[in-house]
């Protein structure tokens, strides 16, 4: 399938490197403007760029804002996309409130935009940019904005609280309650729930490749973690991290790694407070009794 938008580029000026795309929906608006701009450290143009194929890797920096972008617009789902070699074609920015910088240049912004009475910010130092800049999606409430990247997946219904943090090539596929931490290549199921200072290891964890997931209807209790996939009506109680080697005790009484389970709906996963020992019960979405609906609906 091939893909063309317009965007609206900035460039260093003094290196000619491409430092963001931005691509709205409505090419006819494509221009920004900023102070970095003004004082003659970046430079912004109109770009036409081609993707022949999803499916192949990104060939540039241009390529890739665009990819980041259909992800955040929900044109296309986690995993969906390629994006082998993304952090090559993206450069470290500094991301200011005078406009996007390379870091060698912050100082020299500074003195250049004292003049202007603007006293200068950097929020962050990074290669991938908070999303709400490029994309805002409808439907969505995102209590710390900087804690989700551009490339962050995020369905109607999706609350990111102050400590949810979502990262690009991820997110969820329905109403869900984000409190813990969504990493590349992970989803999460509707009325599903991440809690608070919960994670979940994604395709970046140790290079690995396994894509884990969460189903629907399922929680994940705050501090908990998983290194495998929950099905549909699964819960692991607050506090235990859930690695793909982890023993864990059947009903029966058999002890399996837990990646022998993963994927498998209605499962509990909780650890003997009197043994130590990790067991798995059957269980279903009602002994949590499922997300506070009235916390997603976001219009």
């Amino acid at each position: 399938m091939k893909l063309q938008r317009t965007g609206h580029r900035y460039r260093d000026v003094e290196t000619g490197k491409t430092i963001d795309v931005w691509f709205p929906r409505n090419a006819a608006s494509c221009r920004r403007s900023c102070l970095a701009e003004k004082v003659g450290l970046i430079s912004g143009d109109v770009v036409e760029v081609m993707i022949d194929s999803l499916s192949a890797p990104p060939i540039s920096t241009e390529d890739a804002y665009l990819r980041l972008h259909l992800l955040s617009e929900r044109m296309v789902k986690p995993n969906e996309v390629n994006l082998d070699g993304v952090f090559g074609l993206l450069l470290n920015v500094a991301w200011t409130s005078a406009g996007p910088v390379l870091p060698g240049k912050v100082d020299e912004l500074r003195s250049l935009v004292a003049v202007e009475y603007h006293h200068l910010s950097v929020p962050s130092v990074d290669k991938f940019p908070r999303m709400s800049d490029y994309v805002v999606p409808s439907g969505v409430r995102i209590a710390d904005a900087d804690r989700v990247r551009l490339g962050a997946h995020l369905a109607p219904g999706t609350t990111v609280m102050h400590e949810g943090f979502v990262n690009f090539n991820a997110g969820t596929l329905g109403e869900s309650m984000v409190e813990g931490r969504i990493t590349p290549g992970v989803t999460v199921g509707k009325n599903s729930d991440v809690g608070a200072g919960a994670s979940i290891m994604g395709t970046l964890s140790g290079g690995g490749k396994a894509k884990n997931s969460i189903g629907e209807r399922s929680l994940l209790g705050a501090n908990a973690g998983i290194g495998i996939s929950l099905g549909d009506e699964c819960i692991v109680e607050a506090g235990l991290y859930v690695t793909a080697g982890t023993k864990v005790k059947l009903p029966d009484g058999q002890v399996v790694s837990a990646k022998t389970l993963s994927g498998r709906s209605g499962l509990l996963f909780r650890r003997n407070s009197q043994t130590g020992a990790v067991e798995v019960l059957l269980t279903n979405a009602e002994r949590w009794g499922g997300l506070n609906t009235s916390l997603h609906v976001n219009d």
